[in-house]
């Protein structure tokens, strides 16, 4: 027997489309490691313990699926934005199922609406139920001393046999995620414009910076690299990271908020300052000067000093070193070999090579020859 009567019957249940759906993120997911940066499968854990040793995230993928990604939660923006929208229009009893046609989910987060699309949707929410998380975070409330969960508790979708077009998905949310986003306060405004962002560190600095930098005045929130970088849950090196971080802040191009650089006065590791575009305009020059005081140690997260010259800008691989590197040393994920080499090339002026595209072949041709072993057979 097809599906198709029991979901009839939910028909009257079903989430009305709003095309302006005000859109909500859930605050305590916005600056701990919570998600994938990437969009390659992750099978490497996160795990996180604030620099006080107060909080913990522990986020497990799964081996079929892979960790749930900064992408996928998208589909948790538009959950949280539904539930915040029912709580305001005065609704008893908010709903922790959401029953919603998948064309609905994937214009509010500006997507397309082809067959690859839904697909991706299904693969997102299989990432999204199939990743585990503990933490503490709000287990104090609890009297508890750890929550255990997965973002979505399960998730359903009724494929019409005749057309195999989805005829309406369920969703239920972790009881973790859905108390968040109801608690007062549990929910931030974002801009539909977050949606455009393409890379996955340039997403994840938007959501810090709407976190903390969003009430900060002119001037803004600043924190040292090593903290982004633990916050983050990146995989790779620091120094990796910090060159990366160091690009996004060179070129400035996340939307609503302007980002320089600072290094405090002991001529420590860097500080990213983050400041409402809205405040300053689109002249960084007009950010507030940095205060030359002495920071605050490795944790420190408002320890602002002198600004050090420009950074230097990412070079680019040709398409045709791609296609060699790729030839002669298949196995290997190019561009974090890339980030390696920008980083070691950046860290002193002599380094930079006058062929790039020779340099980073040679790069990869004696990195592969020290640990060609590890690749898996």
């Amino acid at each position: 027997m097809s599906a198709r009567p029991n979901l009839d019957q939910q028909i009257d249940l079903f989430l009305p489309y709003i095309s302006d759906l005000p859109l909500r993120d859930q605050r305590e997911t916005m600056e701990r490691p919570f998600f994938s940066l990437s969009k390659s499968k992750r099978l490497k854990p996160i795990e996180y313990t604030s620099p006080d040793g107060k909080v913990f995230v522990n986020v497990y993928p799964n081996k079929t699926f892979g960790m749930a990604t900064i992408w996928d939660a998208d589909v948790l923006i538009w959950a949280a934005s539904t539930l915040s929208q029912l709580k305001k229009a005065g609704m008893n009893d908010i709903p922790r199922t959401l029953h919603c046609q998948p064309f609905d989910i994937l214009k509010t987060i500006g997507r397309a609406t082809g067959g690859r699309d839904y697909r991706l949707l299904r693969d997102a929410l299989g990432r999204l139920q199939s990743t585990t998380i503990v933490t503490n975070i709000r287990a104090e409330k609890a009297k508890t001393k750890r929550r255990q969960f997965s973002w979505i508790e399960s998730f359903t979708d009724v494929i019409d046999e005749e057309t195999q077009q989805s005829r309406g998905m369920s969703i239920t949310l972790a009881d973790w995620f859905y108390e968040g986003v109801l608690m007062d306060g549990g929910v931030l405004a974002i801009d539909p414009v977050y949606f455009t962002i393409k890379g996955g560190r340039e997403r994840w600095l938007y959501r810090v910076a709407r976190k903390h930098a969003g009430g900060a005045g002119e001037e803004g929130f600043a924190i040292s690299l090593p903290v982004l970088f633990e916050k983050s849950g990146a995989e790779g090196s620091y120094r990796r990271f910090k060159f990366e971080i160091l690009a996004i802040v060179r070129e400035n191009t996340v939307p609503e908020f302007a980002f320089r650089l600072e290094t405090p006065a002991d001529n420590g590791e860097p500080l990213v300052r983050m400041v409402r575009r809205d405040l300053i305009g689109d002249n960084i020059a007009a950010m507030p000067p940095p205060r030359k005081r002495k920071g605050k140690g490795r944790g420190a997260a408002e320890a602002p000093g002198e600004e050090k010259g420009p950074m230097p800008l990412f070079a680019f691989l040709s398409d045709e070193t791609i296609a060699k590197v790729r030839r002669d040393f298949p196995g290997w994920d190019i561009y974090a070999l890339k980030g390696e080499f920008d980083a070691w090339t950046a860290e002193r002026p002599g380094r930079a090579p006058a062929d790039y595209q020779a340099a980073f072949y040679g790069f990869v041709k004696a990195y592969h020859e020290r640990n060609r072993h590890q690749l898996s057979r």
